[in-house]
């Protein structure tokens, strides 16, 4: 399943009207993201403080997803939208690295447990404890991974 990160209020309200979506009644949520939306226009200097407190009347008071989209439709893209929904794709990537990492480690301790079993009963079979082999290909695999820690890929863009 592929998902597309998105901060809420970088283009919830920015879109072109759809005339069957303008119509769906608008939870907290779709609210809070045009008071966001706003803030964000105040901030830039789209808007003046009054007009600022007009829409946010008008905001807290929609029902619908239209009445949301009339307050944001004519405001710029906001560049601090954009700065957010950023921060929240890079925390997501970080995040996403880290566990892959801890997956991969798991990988390799789940292959360094099969390899040492296999050794041991080989060993117990032939009467001997022979030389430790699985060390060549779990040293190996080791410093695949510590080299994706020392040396990680830059490719974010």
């Amino acid at each position: 399943m592929d998902h597309q990160l998105e901060h809420p209020t970088s283009h919830q309200h920015d879109r072109p009207p759809n005339p069957g979506h303008d119509r769906l009644r608008a939870a907290d949520h779709d609210r809070d993201a045009t008071l966001q939306r706003l803030g964000d226009a105040l901030a830039e200097g789209a808007l003046d403080p009054a007009e600022h407190h007009r829409r946010l009347d008008q905001a807290l008071a929609a029902t619908t997803h239209g009445d949301l989209h009339r307050l944001t439709a004519d405001l710029p893209p906001s560049q601090a939208a954009r700065d957010r929904a950023e921060t929240a794709r890079r925390t997501a990537k970080a995040h996403a690295d880290k566990r892959a990492w801890h997956d991969e480690w798991g990988y390799w301790t789940g292959g360094a447990a099969i390899m040492t079993v296999i050794w041991a009963v080989s060993a117990l079979r032939e009467g001997e404890w022979t030389f430790y082999w699985p060390a060549v290909p779990l040293g190996i695999w080791a410093a695949v991974l510590l080299s994706y820690a020392l040396w990680p890929s830059h490719d974010d863009h």
